[in-house]
């Protein structure tokens, strides 16, 4: 290695303006290359690394943020010029509930971005609970009176049907046209309402990944909100950006960032805007741990709960590899559950993916009216299911969950006035990754503060590309460790293009040059929150 490096001195070029290579107090990139490989010392080691984490991280920034300034610049947003009547009559007159604090904020936040005249890629994160949904109800009342059509898309049939039932309920003293667009609408309906929509007298849109499809065209879309936002892949997202002439605002809605996201906000790619307060009344869910042998006192807590008139999920994992294994684990746990809560005293439910709807609908309604005590259910449950009175979500097999999972199916309790919890059942023996998850959980409820640690454990993905999770093709740097580092690249690349946004002038012509080099290597698909 040493002979190599000594014969290539004139093909090792630098890659970094000089003034950062001084404000920073960074190592030549020649010197750097030959001390990584042959160190005097430690100190002489620690800075090799430091300048080629710098200056790999440097790049993905840079990248990542004049993407962002080009994207403002190319991509013009719909100027929402004026919040009008149907937004202030249902301000005035029909707000359900008085916001909290956050919920003012962040609608502020989207206003001025949508005022700007250029394009808004925001993404907003707030637990299950905390009034995203009317946050993007309003932000689709402000592109309405401005003469645009809203749409919001979600992840599965249960939540696109809760949102349209509980938007049309919010909306039924105004004359606002509002459209359901599923896999089960039928096909003369959907005719109509594709007609209705190209013609602009439908105004807000409501499915699933069917809004998606080719032949589903707006005459003008204004805003499109992305619900649960991590159970879509990058490229179904991207599909949403080209319904029309115009490129739509874009609203992300999520309870937790995935690592993707989250690594994206962290480099100011997507600006972020948190709802940090629950509604009035609402306690912080209680998250225990227990293994196998506590199973007993488990369901005793149960029953306890039970007799104060309230509800509870048991919840058991999929195992995509074995569908038919995951059905045999859901239907041993159902019947265990049936002979430690039997009839007539106890009702117990069951959901499970395999269930025809008309079933699966009868189980959930039995269930929110009351009407059985248990439900057991795989991860159909994860979103779309709203029950105040179920006050203890009990997760089978925890470990099998991954974080984001853990926090959402957490989510489906605490929807009350009363105290809830949440059970983690595992086994005695766990790895060090699932005791991590377990202590994670039961430490926090901040949905950031749990990505940090998916982060940590699952890498962020490919920023520019459409891999959402597993490491990030980094050479050196690490994300989850090299903080410091990655924010002290950020505020270079950030100093760098405003002093010269298009990188045109001649110390800069050198970082344009590696940026070109980067870009013709791969598709960008950072842009896609």
């Amino acid at each position: 290695m040493k002979t190599l490096l000594s014969q290539l001195p004139s093909q090792i070029s630098e890659t970094i303006t000089s003034d950062i290579l001084s404000k920073y107090k960074l190592m030549n990139r020649r010197d750097a290359l030959f001390y990584i490989h042959l160190p005097t010392d430690e100190k002489i080691l620690a800075a090799a690394q430091y300048r080629l984490k710098f200056e790999e991280l440097f790049f993905i920034q840079l990248r990542l943020l004049k993407a962002k300034c080009t994207r403002q610049e190319i991509y013009k947003g719909r100027k929402i010029e004026k919040i009008g009547e149907s937004f202030h009559t249902f301000y005035t007159n029909h707000l359900p509930f008085e916001l909290t604090n956050a919920q003012k904020r962040v609608l502020k936040e989207i206003r001025v971005d949508m005022g700007s005249g250029k394009q808004m890629n925001r993404l907003l994160q707030g637990d299950v609970g905390s009034g995203k949904t009317m946050v993007a109800l309003l932000s689709m009342l402000m592109v309405l009176d401005s003469g645009y059509q809203g749409c919001l898309m979600a992840p599965t049939e249960i939540l696109a049907n809760q949102h349209f039932h509980a938007i049309s309920e919010y909306l039924q003293n105004q004359d606002i046209h509002i459209g359901l667009l599923t896999g089960s609408t039928k096909t003369a309906h959907r005719k109509f309402l594709l007609q209705e929509l190209a013609e602009g007298r439908l105004q807000i849109l409501i499915g699933t990944h069917a809004l998606i499809e080719n032949r589903v065209q707006f005459k003008n879309l204004g805003l499109v909100v992305i619900d649960e936002q991590h159970r879509f892949g990058v490229e179904q997202r991207a599909k949403l950006w080209m319904k029309d002439e115009f490129v739509p605002h874009v609203l992300v809605m999520t309870a937790t960032p995935i690592p993707r996201t989250l690594a994206m906000t962290l480099y100011g790619d997507l600006d972020t805007s948190v709802i940090d307060e629950l509604p009035p009344g609402r306690k912080p869910i209680k998250t225990i741990h227990r293994t196998e042998s506590h199973r007993l006192a488990v369901f005793g807590f149960i029953r306890q709960e039970i007799a104060k008139g309230r509800q509870v999920y048991i919840v058991y994992p999929l195992i995509e590899e074995s569908e038919k294994l995951d059905y045999t684990n859901l239907m041993e746990g159902y019947d265990t559950i049936c002979k430690e809560f039997p009839l007539p005293q106890y009702q117990v439910s069951i959901v499970n993916g395999r269930m025809k709807a008309v079933d699966k609908d009868f189980e959930m309604n039995r269930f929110k009216e009351g009407k059985s005590h248990i439900m057991v259910a795989t991860t159909v449950i994860e979103v779309g299911v709203n029950i105040p009175n179920a006050s203890v979500m009990l997760i089978e097999s925890a470990e099998r969950f991954g974080l984001s999972q853990l926090h959402q199916l957490r989510g489906r309790v605490g929807r009350g006035a009363e105290q809830s919890f949440c059970i983690l059942m595992t086994g005695n023996k766990l790895s060090n990754d699932a005791r991590l998850r377990m202590r994670t959980m039961t430490e926090t409820n901040d949905g950031f503060k749990i990505a940090e640690v998916d982060l940590e454990l699952r890498g962020p993905g490919d920023l520019a590309g459409t891999q959402q999770s597993g490491v990030l093709n980094l050479s050196i740097a690490n994300l989850a460790k090299d903080q410091r580092i990655l924010e002290l690249a950020r505020t270079a690349a950030i100093e760098k293009l405003a002093e010269d946004e298009h990188l045109r002038l001649n110390d800069n012509i050198l970082l344009a040059h590696q940026l070109k080099i980067l870009d013709d290597t791969d598709a960008n698909f950072s842009r896609v929150s």
